[in-house]
């Protein structure tokens, strides 16, 4: 729905940036070379400031507000609760954290029983981890350079992107590898298929030369989230389970990004043939209105802890009034077709606009996605496919992106950007009119881009 801002206020956003100045100590930032945007409301797809100024949010804030802001059966169910019991410690059975632990488990492969509730991704990832480390008795974890995986310890160094280097050391029991990306293929690839060949013959002699012995898991992102929206080529991820299978090692499918719909699917997994041994979500579980994330943890890994104490545990896990708002996640999705929908916006209206932005734009290298979740990457040169600005490119190196961000704003859209791409990741209750609204605006903003695309 498109939502029109209240009218400007000048002393609230005075007001919320002096004590956000002052006072708030920013995460991922040079403290004295930002300016957060005070954000007074929100509703659906929109979000204003205290300016006057809505903006369409085509990041569904960080890939978490998956039934946009302000949703009324959401916000409801938080009050019921908040009402009848506002909490209670996890040591403790609650008909709450039961329900949604039982609906999670309802949509989750068979075999996957019982889910242990975090407050967030990193700390799912964390715990999903030292299950596989207990369970198998082996320490090592692979991971992908390309991905993102949370901030907490373990999480940061499984992190493939830069965020990790200033963190290191951490965790010295992880080891990355080359995921598949077929656009930028470091294994020379010549299709999707050789892509997902040699992807795998490469993470296979990763494992033999670090030893299967050593190995107690590989995370990976279903789908590759900030860093590219990249969709594994055929046979990729099956092709994981089977190496995990002969030696020995435990699969995590990190959902925490495009689980609970976001590729028109319960779960990411679910459109490439595979089935995990441990899941962990967070985010679009109830669109971030409380914080809440877990492990889904499959039937044979958790009948190692019937008998054996599970050494992880946190004072708020399934909070009630978080759970709350995850119960009537399910409720809306299944009685407004949430994940129908999806999949129909996202081939029907958003596949062929994007498809014909890259036949138009000579910035744009390519586009990739499925659902709700997009990437455009741009880049100087289609025939060398040299990135419009380098990898994790900062300050005047930046630049390029920066324009294109701020065109999308000055026209009332929110982009995401990562380095040299767009990613398009909208609240999945966004209506057909608003989807086509912010894509417009994309189309407009990339002839800043086209400008910089050597002649």
């Amino acid at each position: 729905m498109s939502t029109i801002a209240p009218d400007a206020d000048p002393a609230a956003d005075a007001a919320v940036r002096g004590d956000d100045r002052r006072h708030v100590f920013h995460s991922w930032s040079a403290q004295a070379l930002i300016d957060p945007l005070p954000v007074a409301g929100g509703a659906g797809a929109t979000f204003w400031d205290y300016a006057g100024r809505s903006y369409l949010d085509f990041s569904s804030q960080l890939v978490n507000l998956n039934l946009g802001h302000q949703h009324p059966d959401l916000v409801a169910a938080i009050q019921e609760q908040a009402g009848r019991l506002a909490t209670i410690q996890p040591s403790m059975a609650n008909d709450t954290r039961g329900e949604l632990a039982r609906r999670i488990s309802e949509i989750s492969p068979d075999g996957f029983s019982k889910v242990f509730f975090t407050n967030g991704g990193a700390d799912a990832n964390e715990n999903a981890v030292r299950m596989a480390r207990l369970v198998t008795g082996k320490r090592k974890v692979l991971a992908m350079y390309r991905s993102y995986h949370g901030n907490t310890s373990t999480a940061i160094t499984l992190t493939g992107d830069p965020r990790r280097w200033a963190n290191e050391p951490a965790d010295a029991s992880v080891v990355h590898f080359f995921g598949p990306y077929a656009y930028r293929s470091p294994f020379h690839a010549d299709s999707p298929e050789q892509e997902a060949e040699r992807a795998l013959a490469h993470l296979e002699q990763t494992i033999i030369l670090e030893g299967a012995s050593t190995i107690g898991a590989i995370i990976i992102e279903s789908v590759v989230g900030t860093n590219g929206v990249l969709i594994p080529p055929p046979g990729y991820l099956p092709g994981v389970r089977e190496l995990c299978d002969r030696y020995g090692i435990v699969y995590i499918a990190d959902e925490v990004m495009v689980g609970f719909g976001r590729l028109g699917t319960w779960w990411g997994f679910e459109n490439f043939d595979v089935v995990p041994d441990l899941i962990t979500f967070a985010k679009g579980v109830n669109s971030g209105y409380v914080p809440l994330g877990g492990v889904v943890v499959s039937d044979r890994i958790a009948a190692h802890f019937d008998t054996v104490s599970f050494p992880g545990g946190l004072t708020y896990s399934g909070h009630p009034l978080a759970c709350a708002p995850g119960i009537a996640t399910f409720e809306v999705f299944r009685r407004d077709g949430i994940l129908e929908r999806v999949r129909d916006l996202g081939e029907r209206v958003v596949r062929p606009r994007l498809e014909q932005m890259a036949a138009r734009h000579p910035s744009v290298g390519e586009v990739r996605g499925l659902g709700l979740f997009w990437a455009i990457e741009l880049v100087r040169d289609r025939q060398t496919r040299a990135p419009l600005v380098p990898f994790n490119a900062a300050g005047a190196d930046a630049a390029p992106m920066a324009a294109f961000a701020a065109a999308c704003k000055k026209a009332g859209l929110w982009p995401f950007t990562h380095f040299n791409r767009v990613h398009v990741a909208p609240p999945l209750i966004v209506s057909e009119d608003d989807l086509v609204r912010g894509l417009d605006i994309i189309d407009r903003a990339l002839e800043v881009t086209d400008a910089e695309v050597a002649s």
